[in-house]
C-alpha cells in the first residue's frame, strides 16, 4: 500500500529567526535525504486521491511567503516536487505583511519584508508549474474562537477568492495554527473542501478533512526531520492508507460534481 508523508513548512529564509522559517540548506537538505530514501513528490490533493509512487511525498507551505517562490521554488524544482501552497486571500496584492497573532511581533523590525505575501500572478505562474493552490481562510483567525457567521465567511470567501484567481476549483484547505474542532471540520465540509490539513502535536489518524502533517521548523535538520519521520510512521503502522486514499478520492468526485 502507497504511504503519504505531508510536510507543512511556512517560510524559508538564510536570516529570520521564526519558529516557522527554516534555513536555505536545511531546506535543501531535508528534501534532498527524502529523495534518496525513495519519497516521490505530488501536490496534497494527487497525493491523496492518486499516488503514484509506494513512498509518496506532499510538499505543503501555509501562508504563501514570497520567499517560497524565490528560495524553495528553485530547489523543488529541481528535485522534481510540486508542491501545495494555502494563501491566506486577504493579503495577496494588499501590500499589506502578514500581521496576525504570532507574526504581529515582527513588524517594524528587520525582518518585516519576510511578512510579505505573493501576489495572484506569482501564484498563478506557480500553479503553471505543476503545484496546488489552496485556501488558509481570508484574514488567518483561530477558527475555534470565531462565530459560526465568521466561520462560515472565513471558508467560503477564501475559497471563492482562490476560485476566481486560479480559474479552477479549490478544494484544499489549510486550517490557520492547525486550530480546528468537530465544528470547524463540518463548516469545512459545508463551504465544499474535500481536503482540509492540520498540524497535530502528536499522531492522528488521517481523515479527508483531518489529515496530518509533519511540521517543520527553524534549526532542524535532514537527520532530526527523518527521526521525527520515522518516530511518526511507528505510531500509525496500524492505518491503511491506501483505503483512506480512496475515501478521499470519491470525496474529490462527490466534490466536482458540486
Amino acid at each position: 500500500m502507497p504511504r503519504v508523508l505531508v510536510l507543512c513548512y511556512h517560510a524559508v529564509s538564510e536570516a529570520w529567526p521564526a519558529a516557522t522559517s527554516v534555513k536555505p540548506e536545511h531546506f535543501e537538505a531535508q528534501l534532498e535525504s527524502l529523495v534518496r530514501a525513495g519519497w516521490r513528490g505530488a501536490t496534497l490533493r494527487d497525493a491523496l486521491t492518486s499516488p503514484r509512487h509506494e513512498l509518496t511525498l506532499a510538499v505543503t507551505f501555509d501562508d504563501a511567503h514570497r520567499s517560497v517562490l524565490e528560495l524553495a521554488y528553485p530547489v523543488l524544482a529541481r528535485l522534481g516536487i510540486p508542491a501545495s501552497v494555502f494563501v491566506p486571500t486577504d493579503y495577496p496584492g494588499s501590500g499589506r505583511p502578514m500581521a496576525w497573532d504570532g507574526y504581529d511581533t515582527w513588524i517594524g523590525g528587520p525582518h518585516e519584508a519576510e511578512l510579505l505575501c505573493l501576489s495572484w500572478d506569482e501564484l498563478r505562474g506557480l500553479r503553471d508549474e505543476g503545484w496546488e493552490i489552496g485556501a488558509h481562510t481570508c484574514s488567518h483567525p483561530r477558527l475555534t474562537a470565531v462565530s459560526d457567521e465568521q466561520l462560515a465567511r472565513e471558508l467560503a470567501g477564501s475559497r471563492e477568492r482562490c476560485e476566481e484567481e486560479m480559474r479552477e476549483r479549490c478544494l484544499s484547505l489549510a486550517y490557520p495554527y492547525g486550530d480546528h474542532d468537530e465544528r470547524v471540520v463540518a463548516a469545512a465540509r459545508d463551504a465544499g473542501y474535500a481536503f482540509a490539513c492540520t498540524v497535530p502535536r502528536r499522531a492522528a489518524e488521517p481523515l479527508p478533512l483531518r489529515w496530518p502533517r509533519v511540521g517543520v521548523y527553524h534549526g532542524e535538520g535532514a537527520g532530526e526531520l527523518q527521526l521525527r519521520i520515522a518516530r511518526r510512521a511507528r505510531s500509525v503502522r496500524g492505518l491503511a492508507p491506501a483505503h483512506l486514499a480512496a475515501g478521499a478520492a470519491a470525496r474529490l468526485r462527490r466534490a466536482r460534481r458540486g
